[in-house]
């Protein structure tokens, strides 16, 4: 938890970022959330009366500030989705839930805040035809399962074989891959693949969950990346947004290496290409 107050502290200490890059986010309308997850389930979890092994399934105490905190972070990818439409990218220093399922929460995950965004474009008509990069280490399964029957919405998701989720849900596309797949293989991979889909699905926005469990170091990873093999793809994936001027809106996803500094430079990486490729 302490990486999302010292990611931000970070890019402005190193000039990456200045004060007027940031906004905050408020609550937004509750139907935008409940045209994701089951206005029952949503309910539940702002009354606190969710039952005890759903609850449970989530791995945090249930409380007022938590449900709160998930509220502000679908807020805050709402935003940052238009900000990706004004300047074509933009990013949520948080977020990245994508455990979240239409009817439960699970893995730390209430409120799925990519898949709220995503909603949010479609209901306004800010967007028609909508594509998800999930290169966290876990699979998206709960966003796959919101978006199993919807046509206009391409999940795809990049994870660990033999991780969490050990259940995998079917995204449009899912890419396995082996215990210690260090930056080479990966990149071949993504490499040969992100340029396809972006011709075949001609999406007109994407949200990139940039997760940084990829790396070695990372406790729940399984992966074998480097800080500069993360780096790469992040560059690979952001470049390919703005090659074929698609909007992106990024949600920086999990990461939990030993060392603090690990996280902290691994998710700043992705804000300074951001800055180095866009402004």
């Amino acid at each position: 938890m302490e990486k999302y107050d010292l990611l931000p502290q970070q890019l402005l200490y190193e000039g990456t970022c200045n004060e007027a890059n940031f906004f905050e986010p408020e609550k937004p309308n509750d139907k935008y959330i409940v045209s994701v997850h089951d206005p029952e389930y949503y309910y539940d979890l702002v009354n606190l009366t969710l039952d005890q092994r759903a609850a449970r399934k989530i791995g945090f105490p249930l409380s007022r500030g938590l449900v709160h905190r998930e509220v502000l972070i679908a807020d805050g990818t709402i935003k940052a989705s238009e900000f990706a439409l004004e300047f074509g990218i933009a990013m949520n220093i948080a977020g990245g839930t994508h455990h979240a399922f239409s009817d439960h929460g699970e893995a730390f995950c209430l409120l799925n805040d990519q898949a709220i965004g995503a909603r949010y474009l479609q209901q306004n008509g800010l967007a028609k035809k909508i594509l998800i990069v999930d290169l966290d280490v876990h699979q998206g399964n709960g966003t796959a399962e919101i978006f199993q029957n919807d046509s206009l919405v391409f999940t795809f998701s990049m994870h660990g074989k033999s991780n969490y989720p050990f259940k995998k849900e079917k995204s449009d596309l899912d890419i396995a891959l082996e215990n210690g797949t260090e930056d080479a293989t990966y990149l071949d991979i993504l490499k040969t693949t992100l340029p396809q889909l972006i011709a075949e699905q001609e999406p007109d926005f994407i949200y990139y969950l940039s997760g940084v469990d990829v790396v070695a170091t990372d406790k729940l990873g399984k992966l074998g990346l480097s800080i500069e093999g993360c780096k790469a793809r992040d560059r690979f994936v952001l470049e390919q947004c703005k090659t074929n001027q698609i909007p992106v809106m990024c949600s920086m996803g999990g990461g939990y290496s030993a060392e603090i500094k690990t996280i902290v430079e691994a998710h700043a990486n992705t804000f300074r290409l951001a800055q180095d490729l866009y402004f």
